[in-house]
C-alpha cells in the first residue's frame, strides 16, 4: 500500500512538473517578434565593426603619407650629400677649378615624379685666400606659358619672402621645390644673386627644365 501511494505521488508531481516547462516554453514562444528592435542591434554592430575599420584605415594612412615624407626628406638628403662629395672630389682631384670671389657652380630644374611639381637646386662656391663669409640673398624667376601667353613669376621661400638669405665661406646649396597650375608649361627658371647691402645683380644664371 505505502508503495502504491508513493509511485502515484511522484506520478502527479511529474506531471506538475512538465506543465511548469511546457507552460514557460509557450510563453516564450508566444512574446513578440520585434524586428526593429534587432536590426537596431545588428545596425550598431556593423557600425562599431564600420568605425574600428575606419579607425585602422587611418592609421596605415597616416603611416603611409609619413613614410612619403621621410622618403622624399631622405632622397633629397642623399642628392644634396652627392652632389657635395662629387663637387670636393672634383677639387681635391684639381678637375674643378674655383675663380676668386663667388660663383655659381651648379643650376638644375628637373621635372618631380608628383604632377606639376618641379625641383630646382642651385649650388654656390667660393674661391680665393682666406675668404670671408659671404652674406646675400637669391631670387628665383620661372618663365611660364599658359593658355598662350607667356608671363615670368617671382617665386617665394617658406616664409612667403621674394628673396632667399644665403651666407656661406666655401660652398652653399640650396634646393626647393614649385608646383604650377594644369595646362601651364614651364619653359626655363633664372637665378640672380645679390651681395648684402647693393642691390644691383651681383651673378645670374638660366636653367631649362630636364
Amino acid at each position: 500500500m505505502l508503495l502504491a501511494m508513493l509511485a502515484w505521488g511522484m506520478y502527479e508531481a511529474g506531471k506538475r512538473t512538465a506543465g511548469a516547462v511546457d507552460a514557460a516554453s509557450l510563453a516564450t514562444l508566444s512574446e513578440p517578434y520585434h524586428v526593429a528592435t534587432c536590426l537596431q542591434k545588428k545596425r550598431s554592430e556593423l557600425c562599431t565593426q564600420l568605425a574600428e575599420l575606419t579607425r585602422q584605415f587611418q592609421i596605415v594612412q597616416t603611416t603611409n603619407e609619413d613614410l612619403a615624407r621621410q622618403t622624399r626628406s631622405l632622397s633629397k638628403e642623399n642628392n644634396r650629400l652627392k652632389e657635395e662629395l662629387d663637387f670636393f672630389e672634383h677639387v681635391m682631384t684639381g678637375n674643378t677649378k674655383i675663380d676668386n670671389g663667388v660663383s655659381i657652380h651648379q643650376f638644375n630644374l628637373k621635372k618631380d615624379a608628383q604632377p606639376g611639381v618641379y625641383r630646382y637646386s642651385v649650388s654656390m662656391v667660393q674661391g680665393g685666400q682666406r675668404p670671408k663669409d659671404f652674406n646675400g640673398s637669391l631670387k628665383f624667376f620661372v618663365n611660364l606659358q599658359q593658355n598662350d601667353q607667356r608671363k615670368t613669376v617671382l617665386l617665394t621661400n617658406k616664409n612667403a619672402e621674394k628673396s632667399f638669405s644665403i651666407s656661406f665661406k666655401f660652398y652653399h646649396r640650396i634646393e626647393e621645390s614649385f608646383k604650377i597650375p594644369p595646362d601651364t608649361i614651364v619653359e626655363s627658371m633664372k637665378v640672380q644673386v645679390f651681395e648684402q647691402g647693393d642691390s644691383q645683380v651681383k651673378l645670374t644664371q638660366t636653367a631649362e627644365p630636364s
